[in-house]
């Protein structure tokens, strides 16, 4: 198979060089050009043809706004990566690189002077995204199983009447931000449980991104609050660096937030949330996996179903990456699986099943 052909673009040559480095010592993989400003990131497109680009945001001449702008005019398909900082400026920017087409991110290393921590973070995290958004690998199971092999999950009984939905659950990481501003601004002002969501992202991302679709959607969106009781046409996003529970003290609901070891390599991990729901709400709960690279999710839907609750899942066609919505509908645990312009439908019909009166709607 042809190596995987990569066009770094970055203003800075220290940064190219790293790039440059990481990506090359993969035997996958091979860097046929490299660029300092968005001008000549462009002519390289045409002339390179890459199969994937990386891309900083903050470059003279043209930036990378800019450029992904003209780049979408020309190619809609070329994977491109951004670099982003880790600032509340760097999350804004990549969530507008995300709207405007880009496919994933990578955030910069800070300048700590250690050169090999450096390589080997970009490393992890940049190699393996090169390689399954030029569509040259499939995420690789962490986890293997009987169920993971595709068989249907015999705990899921097709014929058993759904439960009443009292907790919406999220899962989602590449290509998050995109199908959440399609997913969430469809649901109505009178949707009638909590929403919990995990998107697969670092501090600041995940507050900008809550602030973003709150400005969208015609619920309340903000980042979850350890102690904070659930409450119906909220959707609370887990903080970056925090892994987000649900937990019963007494009467009441509240969200649990902690620093404990990542899963799935990530924290927030969905499959933290989603073993807290099942625990707490039981088959009172529907959960959704959504677009995302790896299998994060594919253990808590399977405690989901263990406690009678239903899982859907966005459909190959319509994600960025059908790993994790692929690992739950292979196990046969997807009660659905469906484009992410028809789940706000589905999601809403579930929830007002059993219900005869709406809540309030949201406070102005």
């Amino acid at each position: 198979m042809a190596k995987v052909r990569v066009l770094v673009v970055d203003d800075s040559a220290v940064i190219r060089r790293i790039l440059v480095s990481v990506l090359s010592a993969d035997p996958d993989v091979e860097v046929v050009g490299q660029a300092g400003d968005g001008r000549a990131a462009l002519a390289k497109v045409a002339e390179l043809k890459p199969d994937v680009m990386t891309l900083d945001l903050e470059m003279p001449v043209l930036d990378g706004l800019g450029t992904l702008t003209e780049l979408r005019k020309i190619d809609r398909r070329l994977p491109v990566i951004v670099f982003s900082t880790l600032s509340q400026r760097g999350a804004m920017a990549t969530l507008d690189a995300l709207a405007k087409g880009a496919n994933d991110y990578v955030t910069k290393p800070s300048n700590d002077g250690d050169t090999t921590r450096t390589m080997e973070r970009i490393k992890s995290e940049l190699v393996q995204k090169v390689k399954v958004l030029a569509g040259r690998e499939r995420p690789v199971p962490l986890v293997l199983s009987k169920t993971t092999a595709g068989t249907p999950n015999p705990i899921v009984r097709a014929h058993t009447p759904p439960a009443r939905i009292d907790v919406l659950a999220i899962g989602v990481s590449t290509g998050g931000p995109n199908a959440l501003a399609v997913l969430l601004p469809a649901l109505a002002a009178d949707f009638p449980v909590p929403v919990v969501l995990v998107q697969h992202m670092p501090p600041t991302f995940t507050q900008y991104l809550a602030q973003h679709l709150n400005q969208k959607c015609k619920l309340r969106v903000s980042e979850g609050i350890d102690g904070q009781p659930l409450e119906a046409g909220h959707i609370y996003i887990a903080p970056g660096d925090h892994h987000m529970l649900v937990e019963r003290i007494g009467q009441s609901i509240k969200l649990k937030l902690n620093q404990g070891a990542p899963e799935n390599f990530c924290r927030p991990a969905v499959d933290v949330l989603f073993r807290s729901v099942a625990e707490v709400y039981g088959p009172n709960a529907l959960g959704v996996v959504l677009t995302g690279m790896g299998q994060d999710g594919l253990v808590g839907c399977r405690a989901l179903a263990q406690k009678g609750a239903r899982c859907l899942t966005q459909d190959e066609a319509t994600s960025v990456v059908w790993g994790m919505p692929g690992f739950v509908t292979r196990a046969g645990l997807a009660d659905k699986t469906l484009p992410i312009g028809a789940l706000a439908a589905e999601i809403s019909a579930r929830a007002q099943l059993g219900r005869s009166a709406a809540p309030a709607k949201r406070p102005a």
